[in-house]
C-alpha cells in the first residue's frame, strides 16, 4: 500500500504571507502522495467585519447564520483555498481545491439545535473517498477547505480538524496514511514551560498516565482522543508538530496505538 501524508494547518498559518510561503515550500518538498486541509477563521472574521456582519463565537466555535455562511464560503472555498492552490502550482504541485460538495466527497448533517443554535454548521456523516483516492493516485494533490454539504443544496461550515480526521480515516482504505496536525508547539510537551520537552511517542497507556498526572490537559486531550480514534479506524500514525516542521515529522509527537508500532 502506498504512503500518503495528510497535513492539517490552521488559518493563522495560511493567512500570513511569511508563514504561508514557508508552508507551501515545506509541503511541496514532502515526498509521495499528500493532502492539505486548511482553516481560515481570522480572514472570515475580518471580511465579515468589513461587510458589517457580526461574528458570534460560542465555546470557540463560530455560529454560522445565512450571512456568515456566505462569508465563510467566499473565504474558505474561495480566497484562502485558491491562494493555496495557486501557490502550490508555483512550486510544481498539481493541487486541486475542494469543498465537501465537490465530487460529493464529504456529506454532513446540519448540527441539531440543543443549548446553542450553531446555524449552518455540519457534522460529518459520510466520506466518499474513492474518487479522491483516484485523483491522488493520478498525482493530484487535494487542498480541502473546511466546508461540507448536506446533499440538499446547502453548504455547511465544518471544523477543519474534523475534516482532516474523517478524510484520513476514509483514505486509510486506499493508502498508508500519516495524519499531521499542526499547532503552535513542536509537539505535545511534558513541561508546558519548556518548548523543547516534546514527548516523542504517545500510546494510549502513556496518554492516560499523562492525563491522570496533569501533564496533558485542556484542549490537547480531545485532540489526542481524536488521534487515537483515527488510528483505530486504520490511520497508520498521527503526528502533532509545528507547521514549520512538517518536513521533519520525527521531531514532533508521534501518536500510535502501540509503542513498538
Amino acid at each position: 500500500m502506498e504512503q500518503l501524508t495528510l497535513i492539517k494547518v490552521g488559518g493563522k498559518i495560511v493567512e500570513e504571507e511569511t508563514s504561508l510561503q514557508q508552508l507551501l515550500a515545506d509541503f511541496a518538498s514532502l515526498p509521495g502522495h499528500k493532502v492539505l486541509v486548511h482553516g481560515g477563521g481570522r480572514s472570515a472574521t475580518a471580511l465579515a467585519a468589513r461587510l458589517g456582519i457580526e461574528t458570534r463565537m460560542v465555546g470557540g466555535r463560530r455560529v454560522t447564520d445565512a450571512d456568515m455562511l456566505r462569508v465563510v464560503t467566499m473565504v474558505y472555498g474561495g480566497l484562502v483555498n485558491k491562494q493555496i492552490v495557486a501557490g502550490l502550482q508555483a512550486h510544481g504541485v498539481n493541487a486541486l481545491g475542494l469543498t465537501g460538495a465537490d465530487m460529493n466527497y464529504m456529506l454532513s448533517a446540519k448540527r441539531p439545535v440543543k443549548d446553542v443554535d450553531y446555524g449552518w454548521v455540519g457534522d460529518v456523516q459520510q466520506v466518499n473517498a474513492d474518487l479522491l483516492a483516484d485523483l491522488i493516485a493520478k498525482g493530484v494533490v487535494p487542498v480541502l477547505a473546511p466546508l461540507t454539504h448536506d446533499g440538499q443544496g446547502h453548504l455547511l461550515n465544518t471544523n477543519a480538524d474534523t475534516i482532516a480526521g474523517e478524510a484520513a480515516k476514509a483514505l486509510a482504505r486506499h493508502f498508508e496514511v500519516t495524519l499531521v496536525f499542526c499547532f503552535e508547539k513542536k509537539g505535545v510537551l511534558a513541561n508546558e514551560a519548556d518548548d523543547d520537552s516534546v514527548i516523542p511517542t504517545l500510546a494510549p497507556d502513556l496518554f492516560k498516565a499523562y492525563v491522570d498526572n496533569g501533564t496533558i490537559q485542556g484542549g490537547m486531550i480531545p485532540k489526542l482522543e481524536n488521534a487515537f480514534e483515527a488510528l483505530r479506524a486504520g490511520v497508520k500514525q498521527v503526528v502533532i508538530t509545528r507547521a514549520d516542521r512538517i518536513a521533519h515529522p520525527e521531531e514532533g509527537t508521534r501518536v500510535q496505538l502501540a509503542m513498538n508500532n
